[in-house]
C-alpha cells in the first residue's frame, strides 16, 4: 500500500512546506519567503544558490510500522556541483541499506565531482517480522520530486516526532558535501544525539547573509548551530566580514531568545596557509567571530578548527568537505562540546 500524502506529511521531518506539486508531494527545508529572497539574490549576484535550495538536506522520515517491506520511488534532480545521492535506511536505529546511484566498489578517489546519473529510481527492502522503527533520509546533493512510499498491504503506520527541534545553518559542509550516506551528515548525527528535529538551512558556497537570519521564521527552535566562515575568507576583508557575522548573530539571537545557539568556526581546510584572500590569515577568522557573538548571552563559541583531523584523506575532495570518515570526526567532536552547555 503506497503511504498517502497525509501520512508522509505526518511522517516527514525537516521539511517546512510540503504542498502538492504535479500530482506528487513535495519537501521543502526553505519557506516560501526565504524561496523568493534566493531567487531574487541569484538575479542581482548571478549565482545560481537556488538550485541547492531546492536540494532535500535535512529531510527524512521516521514511523513505525509492521510492514515486512518498503518500497520507495523518486526522481532525481541535479542541483548541486555533486551527482551522487542515496536514500538511507534504518531500522530500529540501525542501518539496513541503501537507495543510491553508486557502489563503493566504483568510487574514484577523490568522488567529489565525479559523474553520476541522476533520474528516476525505486527499491525494496526487506524489513523483517513485527513492529519496528523506521528512519528514511533523503538525499543532501540533489532536489528529490515524485516521491512515493509503499508497505506491505495492511500494514500498521504511526509517524514518531522527536520533542526538540534544531535549526542549522551553514555552508556546504552543513549541507552535507561529500557524505557519500545521507545519514552522515554532522548536523544529522547532531540532531539525532540532543533528541531533535533538524531543520537545514545550509547552502553550498554560502556566506554570512544577514537578510537569511532576519527571514527565519520557524517555531519551537530549542537550538541552533551556525557555521560560516570558510567562504567568507575567501573573498571579503576582515571589517565587512565582522559586520556581516554580528548582524547574522543579532538577528538570531533577537528572534530565538530562549534557543541555546551555537557559533561553530570553521574547520581546518588544507590550503589555509597558503593562499591569499582579501580576509588575510584564516585562523583570525575565529577571532572575528567570537567579536560578533562576545556579547550575545544566548550565543556560545565553537572552535571548530580541529574538529576535524589534518589529514586530507579523511577529505572527499582532499582538501575542505568531509567524507565519511571526516563527519565521523565532526560530529563526534561537536557534540561531545556542544553536550557540555545543555
Amino acid at each position: 500500500m503506497n503511504l498517502t500524502t497525509d501520512q508522509l506529511r505526518a511522517a516527514a521531518l525537516g521539511a517546512v512546506r510540503m504542498p502538492m506539486e504535479d500530482g506528487a508531494l513535495r519537501f521543502y527545508r526553505f519557506t516560501e519567503a526565504e524561496d523568493a529572497f534566493y531567487i531574487e539574490r541569484d538575479k542581482a549576484l548571478g549565482r545560481t544558490f537556488h538550485d541547492r535550495v531546492l536540494c532535500s538536506a535535512g529531510v527524512k522520515l521516521v514511523f513505525k510500522t509492521d510492514s515486512k517491506t518498503l518500497k520507495i520511488s523518486a526522481e532525481m534532480i541535479k542541483r548541486s556541483s555533486r551527482t551522487y545521492f542515496s536514500f538511507d535506511v534504518f531500522v530500529n536505529g540501525a542501518y539496513l541499506d541503501s537507495l543510491c546511484n553508486f557502489t563503493e566498489e566504483t568510487l574514484p578517489v577523490p568522488y567529489a565531482e565525479a559523474p553520476f546519473v541522476l533520474g528516476c529510481f525505486e527499491k525494496e527492502f526487506a524489513l523483517g517480522k513485527g513492529e519496528k522503527t523506521v528512519a528514511l533520509y533523503f538525499p543532501w546533493s540533489a532536489e528529490t520530486k515524485n516521491f512515493s512510499v509503499a508497505l506491505s498491504d495492511g500494514a500498521s503506520f504511526a509517524p514518531v516526532k522527536p520533542e526538540k527541534r534544531l535549526l542549522v545553518y551553514g555552508d556546504s559542509i552543513t549541507q552535507g558535501y561529500d557524505a557519500r550516506y545521507a545519514f552522515r551528515r554532522y548536523a544529522n548525527r547532531l540532531a539525532e544525539a540532543l533528541g531533535a528535529e533538524e531543520i537545514n538551512k545550509a547552502i553550498g558556497g554560502e556566506i554570512f547573509c544577514p537578510a537569511l537570519a532576519e527571514l527565519s521564521d520557524e517555531k519551537d527552535i530549542d537550538y541552533i548551530t551556525v557555521a560560516y566562515g570558510t567562504n567568507d575568507w575567501t573573498g571579503i576583508a576582515q571589517d565587512c566580514f565582522l559586520a556581516s557575522a554580528k548582524a547574522f548573530y543579532a538577528a538570531l539571537s533577537a528572534r530565538y531568545p530562549e534557543a541555546k545557539i551555537f557559533a561553530i568556526t570553521p574547520i581546518w581546510r588544507k590550503n589555509f596557509s597558503e593562499r591569499k584572500t582579501p580576509f588575510g590569515d584564516f585562523l583570525e577568522v575565529k577571532d572575528r567571530i567570537a567579536e560578533a557573538v562576545k556579547d550575545l548571552e544566548n550565543v556560545t563559541l565553537i572552535e571548530g578548527f580541529d574538529l576535524v583531523p589534518h589529514d586530507e584523506t579523511l577529505f572527499a575532495d582532499l582538501s575542505l568537505h568531509p567524507r565519511d570518515e571526516g563527519f565521523d570526526f565532526y560530529a563526534e567532536n561537536l557534540i561531545r562540546k556542544i553536550k557540555k552547555y545543555i
